[in-house]
């Protein structure tokens, strides 16, 4: 069945997380498709079929410019904005440069077991100590310019799932990783906005996130019982979530 011209109206931008690039959604993208929604995926700058361009000056401004340069050239009028863990940062500063030249464009925010950051914050800012310092000695083993991937078993994946994932992860641009955030957070929590908790397992650098969406108002909370990658893991029941927040989207 396909979808009337009001919800075929509304697109959704699908952005990936650390290590990641738009090859992580090869298993929703058609589910998505094939439901009539316009559907992209971006790669950031520094990852994925764009490793090559990973340098010094990849920072949270260039990844903004990647994904707003995606709806701009698609020339997308509504939209869904979906980001996957270190993304609900970027789609956060994303949200608030729209919401400033283009307002109403975004419809909704979906953070995909993500970070939701606060001005002034980093990506680092809800990580361990330990966590921080293992990452920053990694990427001081790069000269500074990255830090490797983990073993996608982290993200509760296993056998073929967990080899397709390490296959395709790339190290990540390290300058991201303490670049402090600066947006309206008024600006951004006008646009409705959810989260999805994959549960099983849960990710524990996504607590702080979890426990947030749970004791503020505004937050309309989906669980997945998967791991930190349902795209990989859970295709079909991502999907259909998202299919959700796009038809309550379309209606608004």
């Amino acid at each position: 069945m396909s979808a009337s011209p009001t919800l075929s109206a509304t697109a959704i931008v699908l952005v990936h997380g650390s290590w990641h690039g738009a090859w992580c959604w090869k298993r929703v993208l058609p589910l998505l498709r094939g439901a009539g929604v316009e559907t992209h995926a971006v790669t950031l700058t520094g990852v994925g079929e764009r490793a090559h361009l990973l340098g010094p000056d990849v920072g949270i401004d260039t990844h903004i410019q990647d994904v707003i340069g995606l709806i701009t050239t698609e020339e997308l009028q509504r939209v869904v904005l979906v980001g996957h863990s270190y993304a609900g940062n970027l789609i956060t500063c994303v949200a608030d440069r729209l919401q400033r030249s283009h307002p109403g464009l975004l419809r909704h925010l979906v953070y995909l077991d993500a970070g939701i950051p606060t001005p002034g914050s980093s990506w680092s800012t809800p990580h361990s100590p330990e966590t921080v310092a293992r990452r920053v000695a990694e990427a001081q083993a790069s000269g500074g310019l990255s830090f490797p991937p983990p073993d996608a078993s982290v993200f509760g994946l296993s056998g073929a799932d967990r080899d397709w994932v390490n296959r395709r992860q790339t190290p990540q641009p390290f300058r991201l990783y303490q670049e402090p955030l600066d947006f309206d957070p008024a600006r951004v929590w006008a646009i409705p906005h959810s989260f999805i908790d994959c549960t099983h397992p849960p990710l524990p650098t996504i607590d702080a996130a979890r426990r947030r969406v749970r004791s503020e108002p505004g937050w309309k909370v989906y669980e997945l019982a998967t791991g930190h990658d349902p795209m990989v893991s859970a295709p079909r029941e991502l999907a259909q979530l998202l299919l959700t927040v796009h038809h309550q989207a379309s209606r608004a």
